[in-house]
């Protein structure tokens, strides 16, 4: 195992790891998932350098894409969820409520 790949592994693992156990706040849960997209984002782009094909080079930039997407979605309803409920802890939030 190089340190390149040890290192994005353990990113990704970190941010598993701090999704699955600390999840009391929205803003946390939401931190983590952008480390585990920077982690993606990380391992595609060595993984195109590595194998020196143009036919991976636009994956690392799509996936980034969709992880500013992911972000801004995610910090507006952060933001609709302080509104109506006045914190953003996750142990508030009910998927059974209207």
């Amino acid at each position: 195992m190089t340190p390149a790949h040890f290192a994005f592994s353990s990113a990704f693992m970190l941010g598993l790891a701090g999704l699955a156990f600390h999840r009391t706040h929205f803003l946390s849960a939401l931190l983590c998932l952008e480390g585990l997209m920077l982690s993606l984002f990380i391992a595609l782009s060595l993984w195109a350098l590595q194998f020196d094909t143009m036919n991976s080079a636009a994956l690392p930039m799509i996936l980034l894409a969709f992880s500013a997407c992911e972000a801004g979605a995610g910090l507006a309803l952060l933001v609709a969820t302080t509104r109506t409920h006045s914190n953003n802890r996750l142990q508030n939030l009910s998927l059974l409520q209207c």
